[in-house]
């Protein structure tokens, strides 16, 4: 644990794209953070990464670069399907770890990596960058509070767009390496930010497709989820979608809140809607916040960093981050088998509890079929 004086040391693991983001982020906390090395597989990589933000040391293997820096906190920027065993490193060498979302690839794999935690730390926290805004900051307390009455209806809408050669990068549209499609990568964060202001989901009933792209997982779903307060909520998670959107709505018995943005907002993001017996109501009385925070990685790594010097589970960790994970293997399992699931079917005797694709993961391929058949 670190000191307010004593700035957190902190690595990167994985220096593609998502990792400059990260860098960004910490930047913004210099005060707080000091980055003293980066690893990815491809040393010339990591190189070239170091060179480029000043890093002083470069790494092609996660264990050395454990053993040989005093670390405090890891950001793992890897694709999901290495963020398994980069988290339990970094856990069991005593490292907090703060992990790109996806958290994991299964539900299986995340209740595996929350066993390497401890009490008092090192904790790992997952990229849910969209709570962290002042606006879904405000709008989570007038919840809790009940200022706006009860929760009713709600819309929650992930319209992107990613042509064919976005997935000709090789780990995307694969359940092994991706552990899904949209649902998993792109409307995670609008799920996730739903999820943490209304609270628990009880059942979810959803339907998914392959319409477009060349790939193994979905290019859409949809789904109708009911909440444990009673709310009920419509999404849909595409790539196919040529005007891009990102759309929460959320109908109280007071008010109507929206946010409609695309991959980050501020406040002027946001509309806050009296109901008619509320209609002089401006959005300050209907607790639309003052200051302006907008979301993003730099948001939630201030609350992290708090959390770290003080010893305490991070939001966006835990349970609290789990939710999100078992509501997406909850929605392919629906849209698989044409049922409604609810969380108190993703036990570990569960195919979906193990793979977001369920008994299809261990099933053998139409084409090994023929290879067999023909042998």
């Amino acid at each position: 644990m670190t000191h307010a004086h004593h700035p957190a040391r902190v690595a990167v693991v994985g220096a593609g794209n998502i990792a400059d983001a990260h860098l960004q982020a910490l930047r913004a906390h210099e005060d707080q953070t000091t980055v003293v090395a980066v690893v990815d597989l491809d040393a010339d990589r990591a190189v070239a990464f170091a060179s480029r933000w000043n890093v002083p040391a470069a790494y092609d293997d996660l264990p050395e670069m454990l053993a040989a820096e005093r670390l405090d906190l890891v950001v793992v920027c890897t694709p999901p399907a290495a963020h398994h065993d980069a988290v339990v490193a970094c856990l069991d060498a005593g490292v907090w770890v703060w992990c790109e979302k996806p958290p994991a690839v299964s539900v299986a794999q995340y209740d595996a990596i929350a066993a390497h935690e401890r009490d008092g730390g090192p904790y790992v926290s997952y990229v849910f960058q969209h709570r962290f805004g002042s606006a879904a900051r405000a709008l989570r307390e007038q919840i809790r509070t009940g200022a706006l009455g009860t929760p009713l209806v709600g819309v929650c809408h992930t319209l992107w767009y990613r042509d064919d050669a976005y997935y000709d990068v090789p780990w995307r549209g694969t359940w092994e390496s991706e552990g899904g499609g949209p649902a998993m990568g792109h409307g995670i964060h609008q799920m996730d930010l739903m999820l943490s202001l209304l609270g628990d989901w009880t059942e979810v009933r959803a339907a998914a497709g392959t319409l477009a792209r060349d790939v193994d997982t979905e290019d859409v779903s949809m789904a109708i989820v009911r909440f444990a307060s009673g709310a009920m909520v419509s999404m849909v998670n595409s790539v196919l979608s040529p005007r891009e959107t990102s759309y929460l709505r959320f109908d109280f018995t007071e008010a109507t809140v929206e946010l409609s943005h695309l991959y980050g907002y501020d406040n002027s993001h946001w509309t806050w809607t009296p109901a008619p017996h509320r209609a002089g109501d401006g959005p300050s009385a209907l607790g639309a916040p003052a200051d302006d925070l907008a979301s993003s990685h730099a948001a939630q790594l201030g609350h992290l960093l708090a959390a770290l010097r003080e010893g305490r589970r991070p939001e966006a960790s835990g349970a609290d981050g789990r939710r999100t994970l078992a509501f997406i293997a909850a929605l392919y399992e629906s849209a698989a088998t044409g049922r409604p699931v609810t969380p108190a079917d993703l036990t570990p005797d569960n195919p979906y509890y193990h793979a977001m694709n369920g008994p299809a993961a261990t099933a053998p391929s139409p084409d090994a079929d023929k290879e067999h058949a023909s042998a």
